[in-house]
């Protein structure tokens, strides 16, 4: 039956409604109830004729990962705690009793900024002292010139009127006045310098992360007085076995997780290797962790995953498990690949091999540059349009 065009469909069943009312007056009550049948009838036949609209389809966002260069070897996790990569304890350069802290932990500092201060009364005693020092040298240099100078004259206008002794002694003495002056000069700048390190100054910008100090407290040189990190920088600190030093060389690439930050993996990159064993001949190794976040902080616990070569030459691609299509078998599993050209993913057949933590080795079926649904695979299907979700 021919659909009718929604535009003159209410002007048909109007129009039909009409005659059917005209004839139930003409003809009574009695064959009501049969017309009526056939009006119910006709307008079913004629919704019946309609053809339903298209249902629109939804465009899903589907969150991916992009296959590098593939992976090789035997992972290993590591347990450790984050450090600033950049980090200092800083200390008074002289001794002396603290009269004043400014600042406490997880203070941000800046570069410049008073940390603490010494009772300066003994520096500036001493600077009075070295001072006066000074003076004193400055007087009997003059005094030593003055004679030398005087029996330099006497001397030019008559040789055998000044002894060769006589001006031997007086060149000696204004030669060690010149020499008292420099000495004492220079112990002067010392004790300035002393009343200049009684105030203790930031290095660099940071964060105070430990302080070991409180006012009127007498400290000796060198003494730790804080510890301080600059921010941005981590590193993971961890402890590689003997057996396995071997295969950790700087510049290893790995993974970084924190069982306080559960849903974050962070890159990281091995940046520096101890030649000297420490504890039960573990291997310090530091990795720095590519990654600005103000939420990993020195301290906290951090799980490094390196892979390490080994002999076997095992050469795959890892993928999340979260990445398997359902329908797999034990060696044969799918994955959706997403085509940029087409914007939709295609269901691909991969050969998969053993599991690694969250991970699973895919031995064939793909290749570096592949893009993977890594999440909601269950809901795709194949040539199936979606979008990268942000």
């Amino acid at each position: 039956m021919k659909s009718l065009n929604p535009k003159t469909k209410p002007l048909f069943v109007n129009r039909l409604l009409s005659i059917v009312g005209s004839y139930l007056v003409l003809r009574g009550t009695t064959q009501r109830l049969g017309v009526l049948s056939l009006v119910v009838l006709v307008s079913a036949l004629i919704a019946c004729s309609e053809q339903p609209p298209p249902p629109i389809e939804t465009v899903r966002a589907i969150r991916t990962i992009t296959l590098t260069e593939p992976a090789s070897g035997r992972m290993r996790r590591f347990s450790g705690v984050v450090e600033a990569a950049d980090s200092s304890s800083v200390s008074f350069e002289v001794p002396g009793n603290v009269r004043e802290v400014n600042v406490d932990v997880g203070e941000r500092i800046s570069k410049g900024q008073v940390l603490a201060v010494l009772d300066e009364q003994t520096f500036q005693l001493n600077v009075k002292a070295a001072q006066a020092d000074v003076g004193r040298a400055e007087v009997e240099l003059r005094d030593a010139l003055n004679d030398l100078e005087r029996l330099q004259r006497i001397a030019a206008k008559d040789r055998g009127a000044i002894s060769q002794r006589a001006l031997d002694q007086a060149e000696a003495r204004y030669g060690g006045a010149r020499n008292n002056l420099s000495y004492n000069t220079s112990r002067l700048n010392l004790v300035k310098r002393d009343l200049e390190r009684a105030v203790l100054r930031a290095p660099f910008d940071g964060v105070i992360s430990k302080r070991y100090v409180d006012p009127f407290q007498q400290v000796a040189l060198g003494q730790k007085l804080f510890d301080l990190h600059m921010e941005g920088a981590m590193e993971a600190a961890i402890s590689v076995p003997e057996s396995e030093i071997e295969y950790i060389y700087l510049g290893l690439p790995g993974e970084v997780r924190f069982p306080a930050i559960p849903e974050q993996v962070h890159k990281g990159i091995v940046t520096e290797v101890s030649k000297v064993a420490g504890g039960a001949n573990a291997f310090p190794v530091k990795v720095t962790i590519e990654a600005d976040n103000p939420r990993i902080r020195p301290g906290i616990t951090a799980e490094v995953i390196l892979l390490l070569g080994d002999e076997q030459g095992e050469t795959a691609f890892l993928i999340p498990i979260e990445a398997l299509a359902p329908g797999g078998s034990e060696s044969k599993s799918y994955v959706f690949v997403f085509d940029q050209e087409t914007s939709t993913v295609k269901k691909t057949m991969i050969e998969s091999g053993s599991f690694r933590a969250n991970n699973i080795v895919v031995n064939k079926g793909l290749k570096a540059g592949d893009i993977i649904a890594a999440a909601g695979v269950s809901f795709l299907r194949d040539g199936q349009k979606v979008r990268l979700s942000r």
